[in-house]
């Protein structure tokens, strides 16, 4: 019994564990603030090769080259700045997780709001002919007679055959 739960839990070590594990580069920076400004970075730049995965989490080869590529430039006295504007002019700027507001990305940035404006458009139409529909399917007086002849005339064929 305890072999059969040990393995099973190495194999939930084994099969879930990797999911977690983060990459670690040691890097020797010159003070805390270059070092939270490389975090930053390598957090927000996003790596190319890998499906929607950071810089930081990525564990590919061109990751590993970006990163390095962004620890010389914060050692040369770069900038954020300088750093985002080198990576977006090299590869576009899908690199950054967050693209800024411009007539480019306008569609990106206002693409939500504006489907969610035409479902709330549709819904509301939507409700308004079916309670216009609802409105012009009442009754009318002679159509209420008529089927009440109809029920009546039903259940007094419902009678005979019950009595048969």
């Amino acid at each position: 019994m305890f072999t059969q739960r040990f393995i099973f839990f190495l194999f939930l070590i084994l099969f879930f564990g990797g999911a977690n594990a983060s990459v670690f580069e040691p890097r020797d920076f010159d003070d805390p603030t270059q070092e939270a400004r490389y975090k930053t970075l390598i957090e927000e730049l996003r790596c190319l090769v890998c499906q929607n995965q950071s810089l930081a989490d990525s564990n590919a080869e061109l990751a590993v080259d970006l990163r390095r590529k962004i620890y010389a430039m914060l050692k040369e006295g770069a900038d954020e700045n300088a750093v985002k504007e080198f990576m977006v002019s090299r590869y576009s700027e899908y690199v950054l997780y967050r693209p800024p507001v411009a007539s480019t990305t306008l569609l990106l940035w206002g693409g939500p709001f504006l489907f969610a404006l035409l479902g709330f458009a549709v819904l509301i139409l939507r409700v308004r002919r079916r309670a216009n529909a609802s409105e012009s399917g009442a009754l009318s007086e002679d159509d209420k007679k008529r089927l009440a002849k109809l029920i009546d005339t039903g259940n007094k064929t419902d009678d005979r055959l019950a009595r048969t």
